[in-house]
């Protein structure tokens, strides 16, 4: 069975991929002159960075170096730059079928067609690229997001514990060690009781992770009780398993469907990503399971990376979830889709009683790009009553 779930889901996502990058390069062959030396030019270069992405990851699997490097950065970009080409090309699409039976094309642009052809297509590069550099120089610089919240619980000992919420780091090829230090800076810069990886923590693949010593700059992170952590569905992309010993060797206690009581004073329930039904055959534990073991008059934190059915938080009396996955949809327009699939598809909103946090995540999935969102690292000053 999951064969065939894996079979069908690249399937879907390879149809797709090729049928967006075919309708680009069409329009774009469509705008060089037949007989143009620019034509066969264009072919190579625009083919090479479309099979990029695809490429780098095959090559990353089997031999991580610097050439695979190379084409996962090169196809990374791609793929929001053929995000932003598609919405080009449909919008010049429209333009034409709008002139065909309405014409208000200047008489200029008819008489020079050719020309004004290579003026858009050249326009339509050069603003793809001012986005993609402003979307970079954006993903580069987390902003600190801060919550004061208050629970209607007495902590004996403890008015206020300051948490550090930090989902979708993806450390790995586009995530690497100086970007994670100056992460990991930021987060201790905050002076945290605790840090909470919410999912996420690894791209795909560990060896990257490896090569980098990354795990070396999770041992700097440094709060007063720990660091926890949950799965996300990309640490069951690359090997749930060697991810999870991995980031366990590097002092993160994961929470795989499992509740501690952090120093005596409140209760962190970490669940295992949704991803576990599919890979795994079986069912994750329900949070009301969860719950069992739970002195409920004490605070209850949950971590639950993917932010469904929020409704079972509140319904199990939970004070705080925090949830990534989303980031916020990373590229615009996509946070229309995140808005409309998603309860709380980024932000803060209280349900009931249930304080409910979505972060848009502070690394990125695929582009290295972040546009119409902001990275954040996420610091709540948890008040008790």
């Amino acid at each position: 069975m999951r064969t065939v779930n894996f079979i069908i889901f690249f399937g879907i996502f390879f149809s797709i991929y090729g049928l967006l990058n075919f309708y680009i390069f069409v329009r774009g062959w469509q705008s060089i002159p037949p007989g143009s030396t620019l034509r066969s030019a264009y072919a190579i270069v625009f083919w090479v960075f479309a099979i990029s992405f695809i490429l780098g990851r095959m090559l990353e699997n089997i031999w991580p170096s610097p050439i695979s490097d190379l084409f996962v950065w090169m196809g990374s970009f791609w793929i929001a730059a053929m995000i932003y080409f598609f919405i080009a090309g449909v919008f010049f699409d429209l333009l034409r079928l709008i002139h065909h039976f309405r014409p208000f094309f200047p008489s200029t642009v008819m008489a020079y067609y050719t020309q004004a052809k290579y003026v858009a297509a050249a326009g339509t590069i050069g603003l793809v690229a001012l986005l993609l550099l402003a979307g970079h120089i954006n993903a580069l610089i987390p902003r600190v997001k801060t919550l004061e919240l208050t629970i209607s619980k007495k902590v004996e000992g403890m008015k206020t514990v300051n948490i550090v919420m930090a989902s979708d780091i993806h450390l790995g090829t586009i995530v690497g060690r100086q970007r994670f230090d100056q992460v990991v800076e930021k987060i201790n810069s905050l002076g945290p009781d605790v840090v909470l990886l919410a999912g996420d923590i690894v791209d795909e693949d560990l060896a990257p992770v490896i090569k980098q010593n990354l795990g070396e700059a999770l041992r700097n992170i440094k709060p007063r009780y720990g660091v926890y952590a949950i799965t996300g569905n990309h640490e069951y992309f690359g090997g749930v398993e060697a991810a999870c010993t991995y980031l366990e060797e590097h002092n993160v206690v994961m929470l795989r469907d499992r509740a501690v009581k952090v120093n005596g004073t409140f209760f962190l329930v970490g669940r295992e990503d949704r991803s576990y039904n599919r890979r795994m055959g079986r069912q994750r534990k329900t949070l009301k399971e969860l719950m069992e073991g739970v002195d409920r008059k004490l605070p209850v934190v949950v971590m639950d990376h993917q932010p469904f059915r929020l409704k079972e938080a509140v319904d199990q009396g939970v004070d705080l979830q925090l949830s990534g996955h989303t980031h916020q949809g990373q590229l615009w327009p996509v946070n229309y889709i995140i808005k409309a699939l998603f309860e709380v598809g980024w932000g803060y909103e209280k349900i009931g009683n249930t304080h409910v946090y979505v972060s848009s995540g502070v690394g990125t999935w695929g582009p290295p790009v972040r546009i119409g969102n902001r990275p954040e690292i996420v610091n709540i000053r948890l008040n008790f009553q």
